[in-house]
């Protein structure tokens, strides 16, 4: 371990740092800060209001007022030395559900907090749809927080990330309870960080106990330290501090944020807290803790011992301590009651902003050329989106595993870019589907795009999590404050003889995720249109790319030009019928469009919708086609059993039932995972002869 960019101090050793600065106690200095008496009389006021907030928010609870929170006490010396540290208007500031300190010292007012409390339309965090102390705010850089523990780290490390590409010289702050360094993502962080030596600040507020958990079972680190167990990453500055200690935890914390600023790399601070309210609302730690350990956190609690010194040091009385502390909860009763009576929020609005509605999308200028160049196989057309719309937009970043050239991709639908846009803004990420993800979060939340590329859809699911609970939620859980547009291109699909893991489809997991869009091309022109029309628009977007029709012979168009783009929700007719109607997208279209042609010849008239995005689902072209031919089947290469091809059979059946001369059908892939050898692989997805035997079964119903 590098003693110049890391160490580890005993807090148990360690004596305070409070030093008087001269012979008269006018002020303590901490490192190279001298704290005047109003500093420090403010310093403990702010202590105060935290420790007052959670007070007033269990009484409010049990006087059945509202209905959860989580108590930061114990932790408010080290969480009022980060908020005195931070510029919270240049810097990212990522807090966990328990950091009230630093968000009280940040700006955040008592009044804000108990707008969450009671869920009220003007709780600046979350417009009262997100739980109490899930922290989030414009006015301060702090991004919409939520409840999966260690989610924020990677969205840390995405804004540091961001900062550096841009020039700026901000740090990302981000904390977490002890227990939450158990999750994968945190590792995937700190590693992410100090391999670039970002400007990330880690705190791990450590009291002990993650719910009812003792560290002791979290951590392998020496002695169950988690500073001691990230002791590999030699650019990570690593301390363990007494967090109940302010001035010691102020003086560590320059410390640390000196050696962010000097380039040298990430740091990462344990501060030693103890946890004096159970984990939350809904917890009782008398029922697994022991008394005489909670006696002995009650001796370490951070206000009395801050008080204590401003007493010796004849900062204040006693009686200025006590009249104090009647100051501070007359203030917060004044701020609860003044949030108790603010607006509530409105019924018709709890819908609202799932999807951007500025109007932006329909503004664009939407298929206003044919396509007529050269003819381009899908993949190449991809790429040439790409091109143009990173020329187009110097904010746009592309990042993913082996996308770089010379490799350019393993489809090389990403050859050339890295060349020509430079590895600045091109640039391989680590083998890691939840850090790509993260971080693009993260560099979305500070107006980036990126677009990112998860290799095969079979291997995106480490990266669910933060797509299902962080990028998809963002804009309706922040009450439209927070986004995170990303552009995830991942290739899919099967027939190609890869197995169990590069074989699947995963349009129906995710469609029924609210907040997210989904393109499914099956030929290129549409390609480039949608992923265009993706790279600009400001939700989030899941672009399938089939790895059966990047070169394929049937998905050849004309390129369009570099001004084409088109409408998500706007299904394609492209054969028109009257007898049935056939649904599809991706390879399957085409395997439809052999049978309709075939059944063509035997005086069959099919016709076939291309569905072309998933969300949003057009319904108006289906249901206008099932009206007219009066039989209708869906046909997709994803399992039969809860395949996206239920809903829409479903939704056919609730808005065409009258029109139907026949049962809704579907044919899909056998419900199984897809095997390698081709002959077992064959029987399991949809055959060209069993969509013509399905089609013409209906029509002859």
């Amino acid at each position: 371990m590098s003693k110049k960019n890391t160490s580890i101090q005993n807090k148990s050793k360690e004596k305070t740092s409070v030093r008087p600065s001269n012979g008269k106690n006018i002020s303590i200095k901490a490192g190279s800060k001298e704290f005047s008496k109003d500093e420090l009389l403010n310093a403990l006021k702010m202590m105060l209001r935290a420790r007052n907030v959670d007070n007033k928010a269990m009484n409010l609870l049990r006087q059945g007022k509202t209905f959860f929170h989580i108590a930061a006490a114990g932790h408010e010396a080290a969480q009022l030395a980060i908020g005195l540290s931070l510029n919270p208007k240049k810097d990212w500031l990522f807090p966990y559900y328990r950091d009230l300190g630093t968000v009280l010292t940040s700006g955040i007012t008592p009044e804000e907090v108990f707008l969450g409390t009671f869920g009220k339309a003007t709780d600046p965090a979350s417009g009262g749809r997100q739980l109490p102390v899930h922290w989030g705010s414009t006015r301060i850089n702090i991004p919409s927080q939520s409840s999966p523990t260690g989610t924020q780290f990677l969205q840390a490390v995405g804004t540091a990330l961001a900062s550096v590409k841009r020039g700026e010289r901000n740090i990302s702050y981000v904390s977490s309870g002890e227990g939450t360094t158990s999750q994968g993502e945190f590792h995937e962080a700190v590693n992410w960080a100090s391999r670039e030596k970002l400007p990330v600040l880690f705190v791990i507020q450590n009291n002990k106990y993650a719910i009812s958990v003792p560290v002791s079972s979290q951590s392998g680190g020496k002695n169950h330290s988690i500073a001691e167990m990230m002791a590999g990453y030699s650019t990570l500055y690593r301390i363990r501090i007494d967090g109940t200690d302010f001035f010691q935890s102020y003086e560590k914390i320059q410390e640390a944020i000196e050696y962010i600023k000097s380039g040298k790399g990430p740091a990462l601070i344990e501060a030693d807290v103890v946890r004096l309210e159970s984990h939350s609302s809904s917890d009782d730690q008398k029922k697994y803790r022991d008394k005489k350990e909670l006696e002995e956190d009650l001796k370490n609690d951070p206000i009395e011992k801050f008080a204590q010194i401003l007493i010796a040091k004849e900062f204040l009385t006693q009686n200025d301590f006590d009249e104090l502390k009647k100051t501070i909860i007359d203030e917060i009763n004044q701020a609860a009651d003044k949030a108790f009576n603010a607006p509530d929020p409105k019924r018709d609005e709890a819908v609202k902003f799932v999807f951007d509605e500025s109007g932006f999308k329909e503004s664009l200028d939407y298929e206003s050329s044919t396509p007529s160049g050269n003819k381009i196989v899908m993949v190449d057309a991809i790429n040439h989106a790409l091109h143009e719309e990173m020329e187009k937009n110097p904010d746009m970043y592309i990042f993913g595993e082996d996308i770089e050239d010379a490799k350019g991709g393993v489809f090389t639908a990403t050859k050339g870019l890295s060349t020509r846009f430079t590895k600045k803004r091109v640039f391989n990420s680590p083998l890691a589907e939840a850090s790509i993800m993260g971080v693009a979060v993260g560099m979305a939340l500070t107006g980036m795009k990126p677009v990112v590329e998860i290799q095969f859809g079979d291997y995106i699911w480490p990266a669910f999590q933060q797509m299902k609970n962080e990028m998809a939620p963002m804009r309706y859980r922040s009450n439209n404050a927070w986004a995170a547009p990303v552009v995830t291109r991942v290739a899919v699909g099967g027939y190609i003889h890869g197995g169990l893991c590069h074989s699947q489809n995963i349009e129906a997991f995710f469609s029924h995720i609210p907040g997210i869009l989904i393109a499914y091309p099956s030929n290129a022109a549409d390609a480039k249109g949608l992923l265009k029309t993706a790279c600009r628009i400001k939700d989030p977007v899941l672009f399938l790319e089939h790895k059966g029709l990047y070169r394929q012979s049937f998905a050849i168009t004309p390129e369009p030009d570099e001004n084409y783009l088109l409408p998500f929700g706007k299904a394609k007719v492209i054969k028109k019928g009257t007898d049935v109607t056939v649904i599809s997208w991706g390879v399957s279209l085409w395997d439809a469009m052999i049978a309709a042609n075939k059944l063509e010849d035997e005086d069959f008239s099919v016709e076939v919708i291309d569905l072309r995005t998933i969300v949003p689902l057009d319904e108006e072209t289906i249901y206008n086609s099932v009206k007219k031919t009066n039989k209708v089947i869906i046909i997709h290469e994803d399992t039969l059993f809860s395949g996206f091809g239920a809903e829409i059979a479903a939704r056919i059946a609730d808005k065409c039932f009258q029109f139907l001369d026949a049962p809704v059908k579907r044919i899909a892939a056998k419900d199984a995972h897809i095997p390698y050898s081709p002959i077992l692989e064959n029987e399991v997805l949809p055959s060209r002869d069993g969509i013509y035997k399905g089609i013409k079964d209906l029509l002859m119903y």
